[in-house]
């Protein structure tokens, strides 16, 4: 089956959607009701029309059920579908190739600190102790036809 980026989309909304009334639910069980709207941020503005828009059109037909799920808890209040811009969008750090610049930008936004790791000889310097007790040194590449030895 098929589906197109707005159907999958709303399918990821609506389980989005479906946790957040879940754990509402568990919150006023243990009497710390949540009075304000959850947010659920999708980069798919197609999806967040759908989850406002009343019209049932032929299109949408396949995500019927997840379609009144989630309308129906936006119109009590409890959710509110927002979009999000792709430039925005910090899972994707976890889930695409990014340029370095946009890699390097998300990264600081999650208060993630790149790795201070020196190199020597194209050794890391932390591992050329360890390889030195087991007598191994730091192999250096040579040219083709020469030989590698450990370095001491």
């Amino acid at each position: 089956m098929s589906l197109s980026s707005a159907e999958a989309e709303y399918r990821v909304v609506a389980n989005a959607v479906a946790e957040v009334s879940w754990l509402r639910q568990l919150l006023a069980e243990l009497h710390a009701p949540v009075s304000r709207a959850a947010l659920v941020y999708c980069d798919n503005i197609s999806t967040v029309y759908m989850s406002s828009n009343p019209v049932q059109h032929q299109r949408t037909k396949h995500v019927e059920i997840d379609l009144h799920f989630v309308r129906e808890r936006v119109a009590t209040g409890a959710v509110r579908v927002t979009h999000v811009p792709t430039s925005s969008q910090y899972a994707d750090i976890f889930t695409k190739g990014l340029p370095s610049s946009v890699f390097a930008d998300f990264r600081s936004s999650l208060n993630v600190q790149a790795a201070d790791v020196s190199t020597a000889g194209g050794c890391l310097t932390n591992r050329l102790s360890v390889l030195r007790v087991l007598g191994l040194g730091c192999v250096t590449p040579r040219p083709m036809g020469g030989s590698s030895e450990p370095a001491r």
